[in-house]
């Protein structure tokens, strides 16, 4: 099998969700704590091993590009008010030159096109596809440790409640091997009451790059896009893919509800945050009463 090495994020949609704030600001660059979004799920890429970073961009996302650049009159301010501190931080969270590569979908034709745009820095070897709206911890790390027992194609999934299962893309389970289990079937978000199994496409994904010569012919699926899935389900056909239980939480960031609720959770998690942010929490929740 070869490793995984490179990672591709789509990273080219319009944010309507969060308009007004995503009119000149993309939506993954906005902060989860003091962090953009699209900044933690590199994190947690990087912390999985992996190498190389693909974006696919869109109109307006320059920004994307320059946060994963160095900034000379940063650095130099930084370094001459003696903020040491605040410039290794930056320098830490820098990728290494030739690390990153960016490349243009030109048009908002679906997830499916948005990897397909990709296909030239990939390659002919396996690749990651982590969407960068859904935010967690240790998801890719425990995505390599199932790719590592099966090989083939591993998507990351989570339960949900049976009730919500028509807001996602589901699988069907088949033989199950402890956090994995092979995967029999896909449907896009089917008709409340008729989901295979309440295990959610929850934005992670491992596949082999025979997945660009089926994404090449350009089918649309459900509103007009080029779906990812509905490629998934064809190279099913010759292909094996697994389902990876993440144990863990993951945050979907594209909603306000979730955005807000990654907010919490991350700011909690820091030591100099946690205590002041209860007390505030509290105060409000007293107010309200």
């Amino acid at each position: 099998m070869k490793p995984i090495r490179k990672a591709v994020l789509p990273v080219a949609g319009l944010g309507t969700r969060f308009l007004p704030a995503t009119k000149a600001v993309p939506k993954e660059m906005l902060t989860v704590v003091d962090r953009p979004v699209v900044q933690h799920v590199v994190d947690e890429a990087r912390a999985a091993g992996i190498e190389h970073f693909i974006f696919v961009t869109g109109r307006g996302k320059a920004v994307i590009e320059d946060h994963f650049d160095i900034a000379f009159e940063l650095d130099h301010t930084l370094q001459e008010r003696g903020k040491t501190a605040a410039y290794e931080e930056l320098k830490k969270d820098l990728p290494k030159a030739g690390q990153t590569s960016f490349t243009r979908q030109q048009a908002p034709l679906g997830l499916g096109h948005a990897v397909w745009c990709a296909r030239e820095i990939v390659g002919d070897e396996p690749f990651a596809v982590l969407l960068p709206d859904m935010l967690s911890r240790g998801c890719m790390q425990q995505m390599l440790a199932a790719y590592d027992r099966h090989g083939g194609n591993i998507i990351a999934v989570e339960e949900v409640a049976p009730e919500e299962t028509h807001q996602y893309g589901i699988v069907s389970v088949g033989e199950t091997y402890g956090q994995s289990f092979e995967i029999t079937g896909m449907v896009e978000k089917p008709k409340q009451g008729t989901a295979p199994s309440n295990f959610i496409i929850s934005g992670r994904y491992i596949l082999q790059p025979e997945i660009f010569g089926i994404l090449e012919h350009g089918k649309k699926g459900a509103g007009g896009e080029i779906q990812l899935t509905d490629a998934m389900i064809d190279l099913m056909e010759t292909q094996a893919f697994f389902g990876m239980r993440y144990e863990g939480r993951t945050y979907d960031t594209g909603s306000k509800l979730g955005f807000l609720t990654a907010n919490l959770a991350y700011a909690l998690e820091r030591n100099e945050l946690a205590g002041p942010l209860k007390a505030e929490i509290e105060k409000m929740l007293k107010g309200r009463g």
